[in-house]
């Protein structure tokens, strides 16, 4: 498996389980069917609400010796109620605790956005809290400390534009390792790309199959379906693959990780041997013609009337 390089030369396999969406009593099986498969990268977060069931599954993977902690990645995030400094080590904590580990691999901040301790989501647009009033930089340095603490090895963020990822570099101590955003064919961001491998920034990708499973309330009734997009089909029966297996080989080509989720066995063996299959240049070319720009995950459940969010600022581009 290939795998991107971190500070200390820690290694993180490039292809990884992603656990948003796998339901309460099913995340579990998943996440040990997945380490029996071969997966050894874990992507979690606390706003999953199912970390402490993917705790359990570790501590039975490790107790019947099936794989070993210092063999696994795991990621998980700081959710949006806990930016203010004092707040970053209790829920780092809580996480730990949860997933029954001693220390994460990488922890990142979830969204450049800040809801009051203790509110997981907003009910109005007056409950999320402006950049200005609770900064990034302030939230980052409670980060670094979790560091020196040992409960992390390494820090990154999500859904940071490039403007976002600047101001942070600028102001941080140690810099970030990773962000992960929504990457796929029909939303390709080569300049944030581009930006990141000069700023020795690896990316993960989330939702690279398209998020079809989804909740409905996130769709467009219009929107395209990756999974079904005919350029996709042609070049997988090329390479006798799955479309899933190509959108997964696309990413690793392009030198970025990606979190493909599913809670079944078959899916889970058949996206990783997605490492298998080596795309043509002509194939990436095509590929590349596919870009709309189009968000599955589009960020306007922060920008309700009266929040200080709104798609622009959130994604610092015009929309």
């Amino acid at each position: 498996m290939q795998t991107l390089e971190f500070r200390g030369h820690d290694a993180m396999p490039i292809l990884g389980l992603g656990t948003w969406k796998s339901a309460p009593g099913e995340v579990g099986a998943a996440v040990k069917s997945a380490i029996a498969a071969g997966y050894r990268h874990i992507d979690c977060a606390a706003i999953y609400r199912n970390e402490a069931e993917i705790g359990q599954a570790l501590s039975e993977c490790f107790t019947e010796g099936i794989v070993s902690r210092e063999e696994l990645w795991i990621t998980s995030k700081l959710w949006n109620d806990s930016h203010r400094p004092e707040h970053v080590r209790s829920a780092i904590d809580q996480t730990l605790a949860d997933l029954q580990l001693d220390y994460l691999d990488l922890y990142l901040i979830h969204w450049p956005v800040c809801l009051p301790h203790g509110q997981l989501l907003p009910e109005t647009g007056s409950d999320l809290i402006a950049l200005e009033e609770q900064p990034i930089a302030d939230t980052w340095r409670g980060m670094e400390a979790l560091l020196d603490a040992g409960v992390c090895r390494h820090l990154g963020v999500s859904n940071f534009s490039i403007k976002k990822l600047e101001a942070l570099c600028a102001v941080a101590t140690i810099a970030p390792e990773l962000n992960q955003i929504e990457l796929h064919p029909h939303l390709q961001q080569t300049a944030m790309l581009d930006f990141c491998k000069a700023n020795n920034i690896h990316l993960t990708a989330y939702s690279p199959l398209g998020s079809g499973d989804r909740p409905d309330a996130f769709k467009a009734p219009d929107e395209p379906i990756l999974l079904e997009n005919s350029v996709i089909s042609t070049i997988a029966d090329r390479h006798q693959a799955s479309p899933a297996q190509v959108l997964l080989a696309w990413a690793i080509a392009r030198g970025t990780a990606a979190i493909p989720k599913s809670t079944n066995p078959d899916r889970l063996a058949e996206n990783l041997t997605a490492a298998d299959v080596t795309l043509t240049a002509t194939d990436m070319a095509e590929i590349a013609t596919l870009d709309r720009h189009y968000r599955y995950v589009s960020g306007s459940f922060w920008a309700m009337d009266g929040s200080p969010y709104t798609l622009e600022t959130l994604w610092d581009e015009m929309v």
